[in-house]
């Protein structure tokens, strides 16, 4: 059985995720005890009387803390049993957690009396630290909605074979802020930029007179060959040890042009040696 584990903070979108997964046939159950989970992955694993392919669970911090502690020896109990399974946290900043609660008026989970909404939400970061800690592959939300946190999860998960490597590119504007889901982050603001160019100025990395202007300059080839040759070293490192998701994240100011082209640039010598390469680009939506 395939096996994976949704968790993450209130409001960052545990719930989509896991509704994406149930359209991609996997066997859901939310909010499952930590104490319950071998029991469940024996049931449903294969030694007990409904074996099912697929199956993924959401834990969330309305654990007992003591049972939240002990998740990493659970999952490595699971892992031992010769079950594949990956974990999934879902996080985002707070200002954008304490947005959205004030949008959606729901009540955080752990809101008590004399607790305000964002010390619950730093309650639950703390609570949940050793899922995190653990985690396969952390999805960042603080700008992304509902379609594309939908479409992220079926690119990496849906067309991926077991124990093959999904390896996502990802652009971003330093100026809106990191990502704070990338394994590797490259700055690449020391490159020529076409934002100064009036012609080129309205439109991105994914054009054609943005990408030969860059294509013409030969510190942009080399930032790509040393970055190339840097993840074909330690990619293999990666795999292993077992890894199964690898965010690059490429940052240019405003994420419109130089981290546009190079991811793509990237992401297309990537995919001519792996089967599972995607692109994500922050800013442009």
């Amino acid at each position: 059985m395939k096996l994976i584990i949704v968790s993450g903070l209130s409001g960052a979108g545990k719930s989509i995720v896991l509704h994406t997964l149930e359209d991609l046939d996997y066997y859901c159950i939310d909010n499952l005890p930590v104490g319950m989970l071998r029991a469940f992955a024996e049931q449903f694993g294969g030694s007990g009387a409904q074996p099912v392919e697929k199956a993924a669970v959401g834990i969330d911090a309305r654990n007992q803390p003591h049972d939240l502690q002990h998740f990493p020896q659970i999952v490595e109990q699971i892992e031992d049993s010769g079950l594949d399974c990956e974990i999934f946290f879902i996080h985002a900043g707070d200002e954008t957690l304490l947005q959205r609660f004030s949008e959606t008026r729901r009540r955080h989970p752990l809101t008590r009396d004399g607790i305000t909404l964002a010390e619950a939400i730093e309650l639950e970061r703390r609570l949940l630290a050793p899922i995190a800690e653990r985690a396969d592959m952390q999805l960042d939300t603080s700008r992304t909605n509902v379609h594309q946190l939908r479409d992220l999860v079926r690119e990496r998960v849906e067309r991926r074979s077991p124990r093959e490597l999904s390896l996502l590119f990802q652009s971003f504007g330093y100026k809106h802020g990191l990502p704070g889901d990338a394994d590797f982050v490259f700055d690449l603001r020391c490159l020529p930029n076409p934002h100064w160019e009036a012609e080129l100025r309205p439109l991105t990395g994914m054009d054609e007179r943005v990408g030969a202007y860059l294509a013409g300059d030969a510190r942009v080839a080399r930032m790509i060959g040393q970055i190339t040759q840097f993840l074909e070293d330690w990619i293999p490192r990666f795999e292993a040890e077992n890894r199964s998701y690898l965010t690059v994240a490429l940052g240019c100011t405003g994420g419109q042009h130089r981290s546009v082209y190079v991811a793509e640039r990237l992401a297309a010598h990537f995919r001519g040696k792996r089967a599972h390469v995607t692109t994500r680009h922050r800013e442009l939506t």
